[in-house]
């Protein structure tokens, strides 16, 4: 008798326990149930004026767009969703790109600012503006037959700033504008007596002669057709000797 007894009480506790789980499972489902309602309730004013904007906006191109372009792009869209979602993969791996680079990128502008501030400092962008300024006036300066002898002469004018720029001739260039800045404020006595005792010095006789040979070589060049260089050349020999 009291097997059957706790036979009965343990179906009945197993009874028990299954209708509150039912119980449990409706009082869910009826929550479940309200709280869907309350969203549809609260969402439908939202969804109403979003139909009602879309209808709007769709009115404006409503003789541009056909229900058909709609339902041939949304086919297109689901064509292509592979590709879509390949796009926005690309998309998030450049974000996190960027990301991940953005300490390094503002360090890089960090310094490129630093650099500008220091190169207007030192002058370079008001020399930069002369130098536009300069090259503006040669081009304007010059015609098509100038740039043109330009071109053709060009490797001649290289050589000759070559040849200028040497060490030697630079250091002449430099003492002899020394000299002049130094003594062009001074006394000179220009009398013959002066010039004569200035010849006795072998740096003065030696500048003659030098100033003398140029003089000879640009006269040289300069000479008419009748008159050769043949006349010129004796007396450079004898200045060279």
């Amino acid at each position: 008798m009291e097997r059957e007894l706790a036979e009965l009480n343990q179906k009945i506790d197993t009874l028990t326990a299954q209708v509150a789980y039912l119980t449990e499972q409706a009082q869910l489902n009826e929550r479940s149930r309200r709280e869907r309602a309350d969203l549809m309730h609260d969402l439908m004013p939202a969804v109403k004026g979003m139909y009602d904007l879309t209808i709007a906006e769709f009115q404006d191109v409503e003789e541009y767009v056909r229900p058909e372009d709609l339902l041939a792009l949304l086919k297109r869209l689901l064509r292509n969703r592979q590709k879509l979602e390949m796009a926005l993969d690309q998309l998030d791996s450049l974000s996190d790109l960027l990301e991940a680079t953005g300490p390094i990128s503002k360090a890089a502008f960090n310094s490129l600012v630093e650099t500008m501030n220091e190169l207007e400092h030192k002058g370079y962008f008001v020399f930069a503006q002369g130098g536009m300024q300069i090259m503006d006036n040669i081009v304007t300066s010059f015609d098509e037959d100038d740039v043109k002898a330009l071109g053709e002469n060009i490797v001649l004018i290289l050589q000759t700033i070559k040849s200028m720029t040497q060490p030697e001739i630079m250091n002449f260039v430099r003492n002899t504008v020394a000299v002049v800045d130094q003594e062009r404020d001074s006394e000179v006595d220009t009398s013959y007596l002066s010039l004569l005792r200035g010849i006795k010095d072998p740096n003065v006789r030696r500048g003659l002669a030098l100033t003398m040979r140029v003089l000879g070589t640009i006269g040289a060049q300069t000479a008419g057709p009748a008159t050769t260089s043949a006349a010129v050349q004796p007396s450079l020999q004898k200045m060279r000797n």
